[in-house]
């Protein structure tokens, strides 16, 4: 701000990001769900508690340095570099806050934005990337949650042979398609690896079973965010559900605030608590028609 000569402001907002955000992703491991926190501060913060207090000052947007781009027609795409590109993260966000929101990095390579920022002598051109998580400063989640939800024992069982295979002091501490860790006392009968299948929190329950037992066909998704003008029958589209993860051929519809997509090839690990995003390809970069949250799959096989 100094450098090029523009007012510096410092808020406070620890407390709502404790709220809105931290709370939430502990109450959603403890409901046996996975979320994606980065998600959650874009929606609650920097796009709504940021942006409240940004219009109020009579500013006009909220600027940030995310990999994504906005067109003339209001609709978000992604990054010019695929590989660094975070539509996914933003696709949370409503029309109304899209409309204040720029990110002027989209149209750019990190590679090119870190170039930018050393030939203006900035310290952020050498700057890591970040990959854990803003408020876990060692990265290490299970021991996060346990010191929030405290020892909570159960039992891990083998979904084929309903044996008890193995032990935890807090179901909080898996994941759907999880493989290591699992601290199995015996192998499985085929000697294949195990993942984790489900996990019932009421129970305190964690199944695990082989890999193709993770395949879903269907997926159901709600807390509908939906910004395409397309709503009604059977939309073709991509859909991507991990924040690095592949892109789906898939036909979703729409229903309520339900999001339902059909897969045509099964994919693998889809926890319940991520986003699922919806893309429409375009040439000049897939466009986002909308996200939900993951409720719960269709397996492949059933």
């Amino acid at each position: 701000a100094d450098v090029i000569g523009i007012p510096f402001y410092v808020w406070d907002m620890a407390e709502r990001f404790h709220t809105d955000v931290v709370d939430d992703f502990v109450a959603e491991y403890a409901a046996g769900r996975t979320p994606n926190p980065c998600l959650r501060c874009n929606e609650k913060i920097k796009f709504a508690a940021l942006l409240d207090r940004a219009v109020a000052l009579g500013f006009d947007a909220v600027v940030t340095g995310h990999y994504a781009r906005l067109g003339p027609d209001g609709r978000l795409r992604r990054s010019v570099d695929l590989a660094k590109d975070q539509s996914y993260v933003l696709a949370v966000l409503t029309s109304a806050q899209l409309a204040r929101s720029m990110f002027p990095l989209g149209d750019s390579t990190k590679a090119r934005v870190r170039a930018e920022a050393a030939r203006r002598g900035l310290a952020v051109a050498e700057k890591p990337d970040s990959h854990d998580i803003c408020f876990i400063a060692d990265g290490d989640t299970s021991a996060f949650l346990a010191s929030r939800l405290g020892a909570e024992p159960g039992e891990v069982v083998d979904a084929r042979t309903g044996e008890v295979v193995g032990a935890h002091q807090g179901a909080y501490a898996y994941t759907v398609g999880q493989r290591r860790g699992l601290r199995l006392s015996r192998p499985a009968p085929d000697g294949r690896p195990r993942y984790v299948l489900s996990i019932t929190p009421a129970t305190r329950t964690v199944t695990v079973g082989p890999a193709e037992a993770l395949d879903v066909s269907i997926v159901y998704a709600d807390r509908l965010v939906w910004t395409s003008d397309q709503r009604a029958g059977a939309i073709e589209c991509g859909v991507q559900m991990r924040a690095h993860g592949q892109t789906l051929p898939a036909t979703v519809s729409i229903n309520g605030d339900q999001l339902i997509a059909r897969l045509r090839q099964p994919a693998r690990g889809i926890a319940p608590g991520q986003a699922i995003v919806a893309y429409q390809p375009d040439p000049a970069g897939d466009v986002v028609l909308g996200s939900a949250t993951i409720n719960h799959c269709e397996l492949a096989q059933s």
